[in-house]
């Protein structure tokens, strides 16, 4: 005859501390996302504010060698929702006021 005990399953910390990250910036997240482009001139400042690459990304020589320092945008928890809004204002300008966006896109 086998007796059966429970054993209390282990939890991973780094899961707890993400999903209590995200549940943190759940109400930022849905704030960014709610912002309504209504108008060019918040269409232009947010193109102008938002960068459209990541500006931490850099090639650095020191003594004959080059240090590539990727990108860390990505880091940011936010990041998917401030690149979906600045591509909101950037479709405003072009779809609505019919404007040239080419001086935002690199």
């Amino acid at each position: 005859m086998a007796i059966l005990t429970s054993h209390p399953q282990k939890t991973n910390p780094v899961l707890e501390q993400t999903s209590q990250r995200t549940s943190l910036l759940g109400p930022l997240r849905r704030w960014i996302n709610q912002i309504q482009v209504t108008n060019s001139r918040t269409a232009h400042l947010i193109c102008r504010v938002i960068p459209s690459h990541c500006p931490f990304e850099r090639d650095i020589s020191l003594f004959g060698y080059t240090i590539h320092i990727p990108a860390l945008c990505r880091l940011n928890p936010v990041y998917e929702e401030i690149v979906d809004l600045r591509l909101r204002a950037l479709t405003y300008l072009m779809d609505t006021c019919g404007e040239n966006i080419s001086t935002y896109i690199r």
